[in-house]
Protein backbone atom coordinates (compact mmCIF):
# COMPACT_ATOMS: atom_id res chain seq x y z
CA UNK A 1 0.00 0.00 0.00
CA UNK A 2 1.49 3.24 -1.11
CA UNK A 3 2.11 5.91 1.67
CA UNK A 4 -0.41 8.38 2.41
CA UNK A 5 0.80 12.17 3.93
CA UNK A 6 -1.43 14.74 5.52
CA UNK A 7 -2.39 17.60 3.82
CA UNK A 8 -0.85 20.98 5.79
CA UNK A 9 -4.70 22.89 5.70
CA UNK A 10 -6.95 19.65 6.49
CA UNK A 11 -4.38 17.51 7.83
CA UNK A 12 -6.52 14.45 5.98
CA UNK A 13 -4.08 11.97 4.19
CA UNK A 14 -3.82 11.61 0.38
CA UNK A 15 -1.31 10.08 -1.94
CA UNK A 16 1.43 12.43 -2.34
CA UNK A 17 1.19 12.93 -5.75
CA UNK A 18 -2.11 14.39 -4.98
CA UNK A 19 -0.29 17.35 -3.14
CA UNK A 20 0.68 20.96 -4.19
CA UNK A 21 4.42 21.44 -4.39
CA UNK A 22 5.55 23.44 -1.67
CA UNK A 23 2.32 24.09 0.47
CA UNK A 24 1.38 20.42 0.64
CA UNK A 25 -2.26 20.98 -0.17
CA UNK A 26 -5.37 18.59 -1.03
CA UNK A 27 -7.00 19.76 -4.32
CA UNK A 28 -9.65 21.24 -2.29
CA UNK A 29 -7.77 23.47 0.01
CA UNK A 30 -5.34 24.17 -2.48
CA UNK A 31 -8.82 25.70 -4.41
CA UNK A 32 -9.83 27.02 -1.07
CA UNK A 33 -6.44 28.84 -0.38
CA UNK A 34 -4.57 29.46 -3.56
CA UNK A 35 -1.72 31.33 -3.31
CA UNK A 36 -1.88 34.98 -4.33
CA UNK A 37 0.02 38.07 -4.27
CA UNK A 38 -0.20 40.77 -1.63
CA UNK A 39 -1.32 43.98 -3.19
CA UNK A 40 0.99 45.74 -1.53
CA UNK A 41 4.15 43.71 -0.53
CA UNK A 42 3.72 41.81 -3.70
CA UNK A 43 4.63 38.71 -1.90
CA UNK A 44 3.54 35.34 -2.18
CA UNK A 45 1.08 34.31 0.57
CA UNK A 46 -1.98 31.54 1.20
CA UNK A 47 -5.16 33.28 1.04
CA UNK A 48 -6.83 32.32 3.35
CA UNK A 49 -10.36 34.64 2.53
CA UNK A 50 -10.79 35.68 -1.16
CA UNK A 51 -12.35 38.71 -0.58
CA UNK A 52 -8.89 39.99 1.73
CA UNK A 53 -5.97 39.99 -0.72
CA UNK A 54 -3.49 41.48 1.44
CA UNK A 55 -0.81 39.09 3.81
CA UNK A 56 -1.27 39.42 7.65
CA UNK A 57 2.34 41.40 7.88
CA UNK A 58 0.41 44.41 5.75
CA UNK A 59 -2.45 43.95 7.53
CA UNK A 60 -0.69 44.68 10.68
CA UNK A 61 1.17 47.55 9.64
CA UNK A 62 -1.66 49.18 7.59
CA UNK A 63 -3.33 48.69 10.88
CA UNK A 64 -0.37 50.64 12.67
CA UNK A 65 0.63 53.33 9.61
CA UNK A 66 -2.42 53.66 7.53
CA UNK A 67 -2.40 53.20 3.85
CA UNK A 68 1.19 52.26 2.62
CA UNK A 69 3.08 54.86 -0.50
CA UNK A 70 4.82 53.76 -3.11
CA UNK A 71 8.60 52.88 -2.48
CA UNK A 72 10.59 55.63 -4.19
CA UNK A 73 12.77 52.91 -5.52
CA UNK A 74 10.65 50.05 -6.44
CA UNK A 75 7.75 51.62 -6.73
CA UNK A 76 5.96 49.16 -4.84
CA UNK A 77 3.13 50.66 -2.32
CA UNK A 78 4.88 49.00 0.13
CA UNK A 79 6.19 52.25 1.84
CA UNK A 80 4.78 52.19 5.53
CA UNK A 81 7.48 54.31 7.20
CA UNK A 82 9.41 57.20 5.48
CA UNK A 83 8.91 57.01 1.22
CA UNK A 84 10.95 53.09 0.90
CA UNK A 85 9.41 49.97 1.59
CA UNK A 86 11.36 47.61 4.47
CA UNK A 87 12.55 45.29 1.44
CA UNK A 88 14.67 48.65 -0.02
CA UNK A 89 15.39 49.80 2.91
CA UNK A 90 17.08 46.96 4.42
CA UNK A 91 19.12 45.86 0.70
CA UNK A 92 20.11 49.65 0.87
CA UNK A 93 21.53 49.20 4.29
CA UNK A 94 23.42 46.20 3.15
CA UNK A 95 24.05 46.65 -0.41
CA UNK A 96 24.36 50.50 -0.77
CA UNK A 97 22.46 52.96 -3.10
CA UNK A 98 20.58 50.91 -5.74
CA UNK A 99 21.29 50.54 -9.62
CA UNK A 100 18.93 50.57 -12.62
CA UNK A 101 17.23 47.04 -13.15
CA UNK A 102 18.57 45.49 -16.17
CA UNK A 103 14.94 44.23 -17.30
CA UNK A 104 12.19 46.87 -16.29
CA UNK A 105 14.84 49.84 -16.19
CA UNK A 106 14.08 51.29 -12.72
CA UNK A 107 16.35 52.50 -9.88
CA UNK A 108 15.85 49.01 -7.82
CA UNK A 109 18.11 46.52 -8.34
CA UNK A 110 20.72 46.21 -5.35
CA UNK A 111 24.38 44.79 -6.60
CA UNK A 112 25.08 42.08 -3.97
CA UNK A 113 29.11 42.33 -5.88
CA UNK A 114 28.65 38.25 -6.42
CA UNK A 115 28.03 37.42 -9.74
CA UNK A 116 26.87 34.20 -8.08
CA UNK A 117 24.00 36.01 -7.11
CA UNK A 118 22.85 37.74 -10.58
CA UNK A 119 20.18 35.97 -12.66
CA UNK A 120 21.60 34.76 -15.69
CA UNK A 121 24.72 37.40 -15.49
CA UNK A 122 22.16 39.81 -15.29
CA UNK A 123 21.53 42.72 -12.12
CA UNK A 124 17.91 42.41 -11.56
CA UNK A 125 15.53 44.25 -9.13
CA UNK A 126 13.47 41.98 -7.07
CA UNK A 127 10.41 41.71 -8.88
CA UNK A 128 12.28 40.58 -12.14
CA UNK A 129 14.08 38.17 -9.60
CA UNK A 130 10.58 36.48 -8.76
CA UNK A 131 9.44 36.69 -12.76
CA UNK A 132 12.69 35.21 -14.37
CA UNK A 133 12.47 32.16 -11.84
CA UNK A 134 8.98 31.48 -12.68
CA UNK A 135 10.16 31.66 -16.52
CA UNK A 136 12.58 28.73 -15.29
CA UNK A 137 10.40 26.37 -13.58
CA UNK A 138 7.89 26.57 -16.26
CA UNK A 139 10.53 25.46 -18.77
CA UNK A 140 11.13 22.55 -16.70
CA UNK A 141 8.11 21.54 -16.05
CA UNK A 142 7.61 21.71 -20.03
CA UNK A 143 10.99 20.06 -20.37
CA UNK A 144 9.73 17.08 -17.96
CA UNK A 145 6.43 16.71 -19.98
CA UNK A 146 8.28 16.67 -23.37
CA UNK A 147 10.87 14.21 -21.89
CA UNK A 148 8.01 12.15 -20.23
CA UNK A 149 6.12 11.95 -23.41
CA UNK A 150 7.25 9.79 -25.88
CA UNK A 151 4.95 10.47 -28.74
CA UNK A 152 6.16 14.32 -28.74
CA UNK A 153 6.66 15.76 -31.79
CA UNK A 154 10.24 16.36 -33.37
CA UNK A 155 8.25 20.09 -33.83
CA UNK A 156 7.47 20.35 -29.87
CA UNK A 157 11.13 19.33 -28.98
CA UNK A 158 13.21 22.24 -31.12
CA UNK A 159 10.50 24.75 -29.69
CA UNK A 160 11.64 23.30 -26.03
CA UNK A 161 15.29 23.49 -27.16
CA UNK A 162 14.72 27.11 -27.96
CA UNK A 163 12.52 27.70 -24.90
CA UNK A 164 15.76 26.57 -22.83
CA UNK A 165 18.39 28.07 -24.86
CA UNK A 166 19.92 31.51 -23.54
CA UNK A 167 17.22 33.39 -25.54
CA UNK A 168 14.33 32.29 -23.43
CA UNK A 169 14.50 35.11 -20.94
CA UNK A 170 14.44 37.75 -23.40
CA UNK A 171 11.14 35.38 -25.09
CA UNK A 172 9.05 35.70 -21.76
CA UNK A 173 10.08 39.03 -21.30
CA UNK A 174 5.82 39.75 -21.63
CA UNK A 175 5.54 38.29 -18.35
CA UNK A 176 8.29 40.37 -17.05
CA UNK A 177 6.31 43.52 -17.62
CA UNK A 178 3.59 42.00 -16.49
CA UNK A 179 5.18 41.87 -13.27
CA UNK A 180 6.61 45.67 -13.51
CA UNK A 181 5.13 47.76 -11.22
CA UNK A 182 5.19 50.39 -13.30
CA UNK A 183 2.42 48.78 -15.60
CA UNK A 184 0.77 47.01 -12.42
CA UNK A 185 -2.84 48.46 -12.59
CA UNK A 186 -4.61 45.91 -10.14
CA UNK A 187 -2.64 47.29 -7.44
CA UNK A 188 -3.09 51.14 -8.06
CA UNK A 189 -7.20 50.30 -8.83
CA UNK A 190 -6.66 48.17 -5.38
CA UNK A 191 -4.98 50.67 -3.21
CA UNK A 192 -7.52 53.47 -4.74
CA UNK A 193 -10.24 51.37 -3.75
CA UNK A 194 -8.50 51.39 -0.27
CA UNK A 195 -7.67 54.85 -0.06
CA UNK A 196 -11.30 55.48 -0.86
CA UNK A 197 -12.64 53.51 1.92
CA UNK A 198 -10.49 54.71 4.29
CA UNK A 199 -11.34 58.28 3.51
CA UNK A 200 -15.14 57.02 3.01
CA UNK A 201 -14.72 56.35 6.92
CA UNK A 202 -12.77 59.41 7.98
CA UNK A 203 -15.60 61.86 5.93
CA UNK A 204 -18.62 59.59 8.14
CA UNK A 205 -18.29 61.06 11.66
CA UNK A 206 -17.22 64.87 10.06
CA UNK A 207 -20.42 64.45 8.02
CA UNK A 208 -21.93 63.88 11.20
CA UNK A 209 -20.70 66.99 13.11
CA UNK A 210 -21.46 69.25 10.00
CA UNK A 211 -25.28 67.96 10.10
CA UNK A 212 -25.24 68.33 13.99
CA UNK A 213 -23.44 72.20 13.23
CA UNK A 214 -26.32 72.70 10.86
CA UNK A 215 -29.03 71.22 13.17
CA UNK A 216 -27.74 73.93 16.44
CA UNK A 217 -27.29 76.88 13.27
CA UNK A 218 -30.88 76.23 11.90
CA UNK A 219 -32.20 76.17 15.92
CA UNK A 220 -30.38 79.70 16.51
CA UNK A 221 -32.08 81.28 13.82
CA UNK A 222 -35.41 80.12 14.68
CA UNK A 223 -34.87 81.07 18.02
CA UNK A 224 -33.64 84.89 16.58
CA UNK A 225 -36.54 85.29 14.22
CA UNK A 226 -38.79 84.26 17.16
CA UNK A 227 -36.63 86.92 19.43
CA UNK A 228 -36.72 89.63 17.07
CA UNK A 229 -40.38 89.10 15.98
CA UNK A 230 -41.17 89.69 19.88
CA UNK A 231 -39.27 92.64 19.84
CA UNK A 232 -41.96 95.22 18.84
CA UNK A 233 -44.46 94.03 21.33
CA UNK A 234 -41.76 93.86 24.15
CA UNK A 235 -41.03 97.70 23.37
CA UNK A 236 -45.02 98.83 23.85
CA UNK A 237 -45.55 96.98 26.61
CA UNK A 238 -42.42 98.20 28.33
CA UNK A 239 -43.53 101.75 26.71
CA UNK A 240 -46.74 101.45 28.41
CA UNK A 241 -45.46 100.05 31.44
CA UNK A 242 -43.12 103.21 31.44
CA UNK A 243 -46.02 105.34 31.16
CA UNK A 244 -48.56 103.91 33.36
CA UNK A 245 -45.41 104.32 36.48
CA UNK A 246 -44.92 108.01 35.26
CA UNK A 247 -48.71 108.74 35.52
CA UNK A 248 -48.96 107.20 39.20
CA UNK A 249 -45.49 108.97 40.45
CA UNK A 250 -47.28 112.31 38.25
CA UNK A 251 -50.49 111.90 40.22
CA UNK A 252 -48.54 111.02 43.80
CA UNK A 253 -46.77 114.35 43.13
CA UNK A 254 -49.69 116.55 42.73
CA UNK A 255 -51.38 115.03 45.87
CA UNK A 256 -48.32 115.64 48.00
CA UNK A 257 -48.36 119.75 46.88
CA UNK A 258 -52.12 119.97 48.04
Amino acid sequence: MAALYACTKCHQRFPFEALSQGQQLCKECWIAHPVVKCIYCRTEYQQESKTYTICKKCAQNVQLYGTPKPCQYCNIIAAFIGNKCQRCTNSEKKYGPPYSCEQCKQQCAFDRKDDRKKVDGKLLCWLCTLSYKRVLQKTKEQRKHLSSSSGASHQEKEQYSRLSSGSHYSSFSPDLALDSPGTDHSVIIAQLKEEVATLKKMLHPKDQMILEKEKKITELKADFQYQESQTPAKMNQMEKTHKEVTEQLQAKNRGLLK
